[in-house]
């Protein structure tokens, strides 16, 4: 039984700021990465960002200097600081992680249920 729920999602104006957070809960053993994916009206699912267990991130283009993912401090949490935001960038944002719920289990990818953000004067 694992968990993921996003908040933080909301209506901002462009130019401005959101800070999405993502926290897994359940019977987590260890998580190996979390991610960021997001999907507008009429497009596919894209990633975001990816962050693994050891820190290392990575972005998407359109993304890169004003995207920041992060791991929380002691729990399994991931964060998204969205910067200078622009219309473009509204979308349904979820959660992903790769994780085993035990020493001898496989990884598994979870995912959370989404939240809204929406980027309009």
């Amino acid at each position: 039984q694992v968990q993921l729920v996003e908040s933080g999602g909301g209506l901002v104006q462009p130019g401005g700021s959101l800070r999405l957070s993502c926290a897994a809960s359940g019977s987590i053993f260890s998580i190996n990465a979390m991610r960021w994916y997001r999907q507008a009206p009429g497009k596919q699912r894209e990633l975001v960002a990816t962050i693994t267990s050891g820190g290392s991130t990575n972005y998407a283009d359109s993304v890169k200097g004003r995207f920041t993912i992060s791991r929380g401090n002691a729990k399994n949490t991931v964060y998204l600081q969205m910067n200078s935001l622009k219309p473009e960038d509204t979308a349904v944002y979820y959660c992903n992680a790769g994780l085993r719920t035990g020493i001898l289990a496989g990884y598994n990818v979870y995912w959370g249920q989404g939240t809204q953000v929406t980027v309009s004067s």
